[in-house]
C-alpha cells in the first residue's frame, strides 16, 4: 500500500533517527537562544504611561560617576514620590524592594539605603510620601552600560526611573567582591564556592538529561500521543519504566542527602536569608506645605505632543513664587525664563524649554492664581508617554516645582484626567 507523505512523516519521526535528530534540532535552537546578544534600548518605554506617570515620581536623580574601571564604586542617588493617586490597577509599595535596572550584572549592589536606614531586604513605602535613596554600586564588567534606579513592588512589577550611560573600563579577570565573615576571615564573594556550583549544576542538568533521554528514546512523543488518542494510556508506562522510575527518585534522594550533608558538615554556621519585612521608614520631611494646586481640567493634542493642564494655585508662603519645572515618568520639561542654564541630566529625558505659562508673572505671597501649564516636546511622545490618550482613565501625573527668588524650592503633586485632541489646533 502506497503510504501518505503524512505517514512517511510520523513513521520518521517515531523511530530512532528521528529522535536524535529531533534532539540535536532543540540542542541548537537552545544554543543559538543562549548566544543571543543583548538589545541595548532604553527599558522604561516599554511599561504604560500611567504606570510610569500615577506611581513613583523620581527626582534629584544622580550618577556620582558616569566613566568608571573595575573595582570602581560609584553611587546612585535621588528622591522618590510616591503619587497619591496610585493606580488602582497595581498593586500598592506595600512590600519594595530598592533594586537597579542594568542589563545583567555589570555593576554590584554594595548597599542600598531608605533615608538613612539599610535596606538590603524588602520594604514599605507609604502612599503620598517623599522618600530619599542611595544606592552603592561597584564596576563589575567592561562596557557601555544603561543604569536605572528600579523599585520592584510585589504584585506590581519593576517600576523603573531614569537612566544614565555608564562606561566601565578595565578586565572584567581583576574584579573581586571581598567580604569580611563573622569569624574574621575574608572570602571573595566572585569565586567562593564556584566550582562546587558548577559541579551541582552539572551533575543535575545531566541527570535531567538522562532522564528525558531514557522516556523520548522508548517510543518518542507521536506515538505516545497516537497511544494516548487511541485510549491507551494506561499500557503506556511498563513494569520496567516504574522499576526505572523507581530507582531514579531513589539515586535522586540518595544524592540530595549526602550533598546535604556534606555541606552542612563544612559550615555548620548558616545565617538565613533576608526576607522580612522592613516597616516605619520615616519619609522624607519637606518643609510646610505652603503651596497648593487644585487641578481644573486639561487636555493632551496627540498632533501636537501638546499636554495642557489648567491649574488654580495658592501661594501661602512668605516669598513670591514661580513655576519652573514639571517631571513626570522621569521626564523633566523646564521653563526657560527660570533655568537659564542647563542641569546636568541625560539628554534624552530633558527637555529643557519643554513648559511655558500662559501667565509668566510670579505668584505673591497670599495670592490665588488661575494657571495654564503647558507641556510640548517630542520627548513626550518620544518616551511613549502619549499613550495615556489612548488609556481607559486618560489621566496623567507628576510633580510641579516652584521656586523662590533666594533659591527655595517647593514641590506639589498634580494630576488628573486628561481629554485626548485627535485633531490639530483642536481646543480644550
Amino acid at each position: 500500500m502506497k503510504q501518505s507523505f503524512f505517514q512517511k512523516l510520523a513513521r520518521t519521526a517515531s523511530g530512532r533517527a528521528g529522535r536524535l535528530l529531533a534532539v540535536g534540532a532543540a540542542a541548537i535552537v537552545a544554543a543559538t537562544t543562549f548566544a543571543a546578544t543583548p538589545a541595548a534600548a532604553h527599558g522604561e518605554r516599554s511599561q504604560q504611561a500611567f504606570l510610569r506617570m500615577r506611581t513613583l515620581n523620581w527626582y534629584d536623580v544622580k550618577w556620582s560617576k558616569t566613566t568608571l574601571n573595575v573595582n570602581e564604586e560609584m553611587e546612585l542617588t535621588g528622591k522618590v514620590h510616591v503619587f497619591s493617586g496610585w493606580p488602582q490597577a497595581v498593586a500598592k509599595p506595600q512590600e519594595a524592594f530598592l533594586n537597579v535596572g542594568e542589563p545583567g550584572p555589570v555593576l554590584i549592589r554594595k548597599s542600598a539605603f531608605v533615608g538613612e536606614v539599610p535596606v538590603p531586604r524588602t520594604f514599605s513605602l507609604d502612599v503620598g510620601q517623599d522618600y530619599e535613596y542611595k544606592i552603592v554600586l561597584k564596576a563589575r564588567r567592561p562596557g557601555r552600560f544603561h543604569v536605572h534606579v528600579q523599585v520592584n513592588v510585589k504584585d506590581g512589577g519593576p517600576i523603573v526611573g531614569p537612566g544614565q550611560w555608564i562606561e566601565i573600563k578595565g578586565d572584567m579577570k581583576d574584579f573581586t567582591n571581598p567580604v569580611t565573615l563573622l569569624d574574621g576571615s575574608t572570602i571573595d564573594l566572585e569565586t567562593f564556592g564556584i566550582n562546587w556550583t558548577y559541579t551541582y549544576h552539572f551533575l543535575w542538568m545531566a541527570a535531567a538529561a538522562v532522564w528525558i533521554l531514557y522516556w523520548f528514546m522508548q517510543k518518542g512523543i507521536i506515538v505516545r500521543g497516537w497511544q494516548v488518542a487511541a485510549g491507551k494510556k494506561n499500557e503506556m508506562i511498563s513494569t520496567a519504566d516504574k522499576r526505572f522510575g523507581g530507582l531514579w527518585l531513589a539515586g535522586s534522594m540518595l544524592a540530595l542527602l549526602f550533598f546535604y550533608a556534606q555541606a552542612n558538615s563544612q559550615f555548620p554556621r548558616t545565617l538565613p536569608m533576608q526576607a522580612g519585612l522592613l516597616t516605619g521608614i520615616a519619609p522624607l520631611y519637606l518643609g510646610p506645605d505652603t503651596v497648593t494646586a487644585h487641578y481644573a481640567g486639561g487636555s493632551y493634542k496627540v498632533p501636537g505632543r501638546e499636554l495642557t493642564v489648567n491649574l488654580r494655585i495658592t501661594n501661602n508662603g512668605k516669598e513670591p513664587l514661580r513655576i519652573g519645572e514639571f517631571t513626570t515618568a522621569g521626564l523633566r520639561f523646564l521653563n526657560p525664563d527660570v533655568f537659564t542654564s542647563r542641569p546636568d541630566f541625560p539628554d534624552y529625558l530633558m527637555a529643557d524649554r519643554g513648559l511655558s505659562l500662559n501667565d509668566s508673572t510670579p505668584i505673591q505671597p497670599g495670592e490665588t492664581k488661575n494657571v495654564v501649564v503647558t507641556v510640548q516636546d517630542a520627548r513626550f511622545d518620544v518616551e511613549r508617554l502619549s499613550d495615556l490618550a489612548y488609556d481607559t482613565d486618560s489621566q496623567f501625573g507628576g510633580l510641579l516645582f516652584l521656586f523662590s527668588p533666594s533659591g527655595e524650592r517647593k514641590q506639589v503633586e498634580i494630576g488628573g484626567p486628561v481629554i485626548p485632541k485627535f485633531q490639530l489646533g483642536a481646543a480644550l
